[in-house]
């Protein structure tokens, strides 16, 4: 899953924790990269919780889970707010070339 800001794709991890951060923006889970996590900002656009206000929230099972006060919720419907048909086409157009590398077809 590449950065949600900057779209850098994460690498494989290093043992340890990893300094990529969670998030959620319009009820789907993101990333945000060590170098986004420098801006001032980079938590403006990340969703917060209705009880805590906190912004460290994930998505897992179909729910919105915030790990600060424990606040689990389904996700609202938003309908057309964010098209990820071109995104979908890029990531299958992008595993399929990676496939084609792997398996050594032209």
């Amino acid at each position: 899953m590449p950065c949600y800001r900057c779209g850098v794709r994460q690498t494989d991890p290093e043992r340890g924790k990893s300094p990529w951060r969670r998030g959620v923006v319009h009820d789907q889970l993101v990333l945000i990269c060590p170098g986004c996590q420098e801006s001032a900002d980079w938590t403006a656009e990340l969703e917060r919780c209705a009880k805590c206000r906190s912004a460290h929230l994930i998505r897992r099972l179909g729910q919105v889970e915030c790990l600060d006060c424990g606040l689990v919720r389904e996700p609202e419907a938003v309908l057309g707010a964010r098209s990820s048909g071109a995104a979908d086409t890029g990531l299958a157009d992008e595993v399929g070339r990676a496939l084609d590398r792997l398996l050594g077809r032209a």
